[in-house]
């Protein structure tokens, strides 16, 4: 089982924050109609062997794709849950052998009007 930093330890985080994407995403009968506005953020904390990258882009573990890879399961098709939309990508940036733990939050914004978002948190440390 992968070591989760300790708390005040030196440590390297990569976030996305506050993703807003149109998904076909629900259970309900009128959710799969119509797409609904979905709040994805992730935390990605790094292996304590991949030290900080500083300037060195080839260490840096890339923000870019974990969005690309955010959008592409949004467009592949209906997703029921917020919670497999969440273990989807977390499974994504486990791609990266560098992440050694992810927070990733699914929320759908529009569908109480007194609550800002309804959804799920997946925290998952890399598998060993």
């Amino acid at each position: 089982m992968a070591e989760i930093p300790v708390p005040g330890a030196d440590r390297y985080t990569v976030v996305v924050r506050n993703l807003v994407l149109m998904v076909s995403i629900g259970v309900r009968r009128g959710e799969r109609d119509r797409l609904q506005r979905v709040r994805i953020s992730v935390e990605l904390i790094a292996t304590p062997d991949a030290s900080y990258p500083r300037e060195d882009r080839r260490r840096v573990i890339n923000y870019e794709k974990i969005v690309t890879a955010i959008r592409q399961i949004a467009r592949s098709g209906h997703i029921d849950l917020c919670e497999g939309f969440a273990e989807r990508i977390v499974t994504a940036c486990f791609a990266d052998p560098r992440v050694a733990h992810a927070r990733v939050s699914v929320e759908k914004i529009d569908i109480y009007p007194d609550a800002e978002a309804v959804g799920a948190i997946l925290e998952r440390s890399r598998p060993a």
